[in-house]
Formats: C-alpha cells, sequence, structure tokens
C-alpha cells in the first residue's frame, strides 16, 4: 500500500478551508453605506447625527421604521440561521430559525413606553421616556442576529441611535444584518446610521467605544472581561452577565413532565441560552424513577467512564490550574459530545446527554452551555435549595424548580433571588412568548438589576410640572 503524503493532504486540506471561507465571505459581503464603518470615531460620529433626526422624529414614523425591522427579520430568518451557525459552528439551525422570529415578534416597542399622568388641587404632572443619546451595545456570538435586533427595536424605541462592537466570531453575519437593518431603517424614513457597527471588533475599539465622549449609555452582553470594561468607563451601564441556571426536581414533582421541560429548555440550541438549565438537583427519593423519566424523554445517559471522558475533553486547564470551557465544544450536537464521550455512537436527533455527577464537577460549577446535562443527587429539598443557591455564584440570573409544594416553592425562589424563576416549566417559558408570557429580550441584565430590558430601561424619566394649572375635573 502506498504511504500518504502529509504535505499532500495538508494541501487539500488547505484548499478546501479556503474555499469555504471564500463562499462565506462572499455570502456575507456587505455593501459600503449601510451601517458598517471601519472605525470607532466615524461610527460615533455618524450616530450623533442620526440621533438629532431621530429624537425629532414623529413616534408614527418610530413604529413604521420598528415594524419594517421585524418584517425584515422574518424574511431574512432562515438565511441568518444558517450564517450564524456556519460562521461560529454553534446550535442547531431549526432552533436558530425560531429565535430569529421570536425576536422579531416578541421584543417590546413604543407600546412599552406609556407616558404617566397625575392630576390633582396642585395641578397636572406628565412623565415621558426621552432617550440617552447615543448607546454602546455589544452582542455575543451565540445569538448575534436575534441579539442585534432586539437590541435595535430597544435602544431605538425611545429615541437613542446605537453603536454596536459585535463579537469576533461572528463578525461576517453580523455585518451582513447590520446592511440589511441599516437600510430598511432609511427605507422606511429613519435617518441613515441610526444603527452601525465596526466592521473589525477588537478589545482596542470596545475600549474607545466605551469611553468615546458622545457615547451615554452602555448595554455590555458578555464575559466578565467586558462587564469590567463597562464599568471602568464611568458611564451608566446595563450589564448582562454570565449565568448558571440551576434547577430542583423534588418529589412532589411530576417527574416525566420534568424530564420533558428540562429537556426542551437545555436542549434548545445545544443549550447556548444563558437562561437554559445547566445543572439539575434531584431529591434522593426519586433519583431513579427520575433518571427512567430522562431516558423516555428521548435523552441518552452517561456513565461515570464516560462522563469523566467528556470532561477531559470539554474542560481544558488553564496557566493557574483552573478548569475552562473548552470553546469547540460549546454549542455542539449531543452526538459530537457523545463521541468525546468514548466514541459513543448517537443518532442526530439526540437532542440531549445526561448523567450523575458530585456537586464540584466542573460541568456543575461551570457555565458551560454543552447539551450535556449533570444530575446531582441531594438528601431533600431544603440541600437542593441550599446546593442550588451555591452553584448559580450569586449571578441573579435564572433558576428553575420542578415542584408542587408552595411552601418549597417559595423558600426555592426567595433564596436564588433570580432575575428569573420557573415554576415548572422549561427555562424558555422565562422569557416571554412564545414558550410562555409577558415580554422578551436578550437583554437580561441581572448584575445592575434590570432583569429582562424593554425600550423604558433605556429611556431618561422627564418630568413636566404645570402647577396649579390644567387640573380640568
Amino acid at each position: 500500500m502506498a504511504s500518504i503524503d502529509p504535505e499532500l493532504v495538508q494541501s487539500i486540506v488547505s484548499r478546501v478551508l479556503s474555499e469555504l471561507d471564500g463562499k462565506l465571505s462572499a455570502a456575507t459581503k456587505t455593501e459600503s453605506g449601510f451601517g458598517v464603518f471601519e472605525n470607532v470615531d466615524e461610527a460615533v460620529r455618524e450616530a450623533v447625527e442620526a440621533q438629532r433626526q431621530w429624537v425629532r422624529t414623529s413616534l408614527d414614523r418610530r413604529g413604521k421604521v420598528i415594524a419594517a425591522l421585524r418584517r425584515v427579520m422574518h424574511r431574512h430568518a432562515e438565511e441568518f440561521a444558517r450564517l450564524a451557525q456556519q460562521e461560529t459552528g454553534m446550535g442547531r439551525v431549526e432552533d436558530k430559525i425560531r429565535k430569529h422570529h421570536v425576536a422579531a415578534d416578541a421584543t417590546p416597542g413604543l407600546e412599552d413606553l406609556e407616558p404617566r399622568v397625575f392630576s390633582g388641587d396642585k395641578g397636572l404632572v406628565v412623565e415621558e421616556y426621552a432617550p440617552y443619546g447615543v448607546v454602546a451595545a455589544i452582542t455575543p456570538s451565540t445569538h448575534p442576529i436575534p441579539v442585534m435586533l432586539n437590541s435595535i427595536i430597544i435602544i431605538t424605541a425611545p429615541g437613542n441611535a446605537a453603536v454596536f462592537s459585535v463579537h469576533p466570531a461572528a463578525k461576517r453575519v453580523s455585518a451582513k444584518a447590520m446592511e440589511i437593518f441599516s437600510r430598511t431603517i432609511q427605507e422606511a424614513g429613519g435617518p441613515a446610521n441610526l444603527v452601525s457597527m465596526v466592521r473589525e471588533p477588537t478589545m482596542e475599539a470596545v475600549g474607545r467605544l466605551f469611553d468615546h465622549p458622545d457615547v451615554d449609555l452602555i448595554a455590555a452582553t458578555g464575559g466578565p472581561a467586558l462587564v469590567e470594561a463597562a464599568f471602568r468607563s464611568g458611564k451608566k451601564v446595563i450589564a448582562a452577565g454570565p449565568g448558571n441556571p440551576p434547577v430542583l426536581v423534588d418529589e412532589t414533582a411530576c417527574l416525566d413532565t420534568a424530564a420533558e421541560r428540562i429537556i426542551e429548555g437545555a436542549a434548545f440550541d445545544n443549550n447556548i441560552l444563558c437562561i437554559a438549565e445547566k445543572e439539575v438537583f434531584v431529591v434522593d427519593s426519586i433519583f431513579g424513577r427520575f433518571l427512567e423519566s430522562m431516558r423516555k424523554a428521548g435523552a441518552v445517559e452517561l456513565n461515570e467512564l464516560q462522563i469523566q471522558s467528556l470532561s477531559e475533553r470539554a474542560f481544558a486547564r488553564d496557566g493557574s490550574g483552573h478548569r475552562q470551557v473548552n470553546r469547540e465544544f460549546v454549542g455542539r450536537d449531543a452526538a459530537i459530545l457523545a463521541r468525546a464521550a468514548g466514541k459513543l455512537n448517537v443518532s442526530d436527533d439526540v437532542r440531549m446527554l445526561f448523567g450523575e455527577t458530585d456537586f464540584d464537577h466542573p460541568f456543575v460549577q461551570e457555565e458551560q452551555m454543552m447539551p450535556f446535562l449533570p444530575l446531582v443527587r441531594v438528601r431533600d429539598a431544603q440541600q437542593g435549595i441550599e446546593l442550588a443557591v451555591r452553584a448559580e455564584h450569586g449571578f441573579h440570573h435564572t433558576a428553575m424548580i420542578h415542584s408542587n409544594n408552595l411552601a418549597v416553592i417559595t423558600e426555592f425562589s426567595r433564596a436564588v433571588d433570580t432575575s428569573i424563576v420557573v415554576v415548572n416549566g422549561s427555562s424558555l417559558a422565562g422569557n416571554g412568548p412564545p414558550a410562555g408570557e409577558g415580554y422578551f429580550s436578550h437583554t437580561i441584565a441581572s448584575p445592575t438589576g434590570e432583569g429582562v430590558c424593554t425600550p423604558r430601561d433605556f429611556s431618561r424619566v422627564r418630568r413636566l410640572t404645570t402647577f396649579g394649572s390644567l387640573h380640568i375635573v
């Protein structure tokens, strides 16, 4: 048998990768003049002028612009989903398509900005929501375009402009989407460059954007380093920080339903949602039955050796010996994780892996964003609450409980103190339609306390008082 020439193999691989990169670049090619700038100063300068025009634009026109943005997102949902999956390698296209439609349908707009009026013997008071000016916004690689569209609506509805710094791993699809959104705003009667981005995202560009004197507010969606950089600017910050959402299943829960709901939330887009179930605490007396419910719901169980093998691949140690998530496994399909767990072949239809671990396991302690759920056995609900609080690490983000004991539900909700608590439902129900009630946002600002953000969070409240007059009754 002839020997294989390694240089020839490398040459072929390099050529194929180059061709794929060229095709993706062509698919995400943008046109100049529609919101994509080469540097921060130019983008902010244009945003300042656009915001001056936008704040004088009628509410009727603003409503038409937002409606046009929703429609264009629906039209491009599948295209954006496929391009994002190709560029980042994360998630499932069918779930990403749904995320794009949800962002278009369920993001609150002008209806969130109803003025308040107080009338009495001493006159009339009117409070309205006013813009800050120019907002610096960050988008993640996990949901680049849904976050962008959601942010555009809730930032511009009150009259702000937005300059984005996108995640480098999703810069091409982000530039394509920005060109489409910017063009749509102009065609619907809004000003040019009301929303924009810097083509090449770097930490230096982020720092310049945060510190720019004409930026009035920062919306930071990202890791701890980025959030810390935002706070160092000395400006008002709306920060969407990390999460490690725990789940508690007690002996009063409907186990089959709990398993189905947990898998529904944790498996969605391969667990890259920040609200998704990351670790599950199960009361010992029903632990065995819950394992069976997970199997019945379609999840595949890993044994101790398989979990160990997966952990060694999914977590790498840094220079100080601390375990960090291996980005090569973030958002990958369960079938890929199964192969890493010991050459275990599972169908591509399998959405979730699971297995028993101890509390200190890295899959429990880290925000791992993979379709593997660690199950931790606890003595009773009280211990489950205590461990859930510890595993959540004080992020105050999201937590789930499956129980029919109102006292336990109440104690759990008070103890975790998170922005979102979901009772007997999937994590998806905690962020509004279509899975739940209320309203939807990709900006869940736990570090700064706004919670699930709406246009009001990007507004200043202004009060007009007419003393002793205009009280007409």
